[in-house]
């Protein structure tokens, strides 16, 4: 894998997502953990689960859940960029030192720090 490090059983802060070349601050209680088959976090006001596959540098998210809560437009707007890229298909992973970097092949991309 690309990240030189194991990405499962990590608390990850989501820190940015970048979409169409523009990058978005993560509200503080934007996160992700992912299991071996499972992810689960919050995209920043809605709490989310889905399928999680793992495959060599490559991470898919799929049958996504989440509630289905109002926050402010900023947090929302943040919200439906983070769950369009995480679920955009296969993202390429690459990091290290505490940093991972979720990539779509379009170049829209999401920054993580350990916690």
């Amino acid at each position: 894998m690309g990240t030189g490090q194991d990405v499962t059983g990590i608390d990850w802060t989501v820190d940015s997502v970048t979409v169409d070349g523009t990058t978005h601050r993560a509200p503080a209680r934007a996160h992700v953990k992912i299991e071996d088959d499972r992810a689960a976090g919050s995209f920043g006001c809605n709490q989310f689960s889905g399928t999680a596959q793992i495959t060599g540098d490559q991470f898919r998210l799929s049958h996504v859940r989440t509630t289905r809560m109002a926050c402010d437009n900023a947090r929302m707007t943040f919200e439906r960029a983070l769950s369009r890229t995480l679920t955009s298909g296969p993202l390429t992973m690459t990091g290290e030192g505490g940093k991972l970097t979720l990539a779509a092949s379009g170049g829209d991309r999401v920054q993580l720090s350990r916690t």
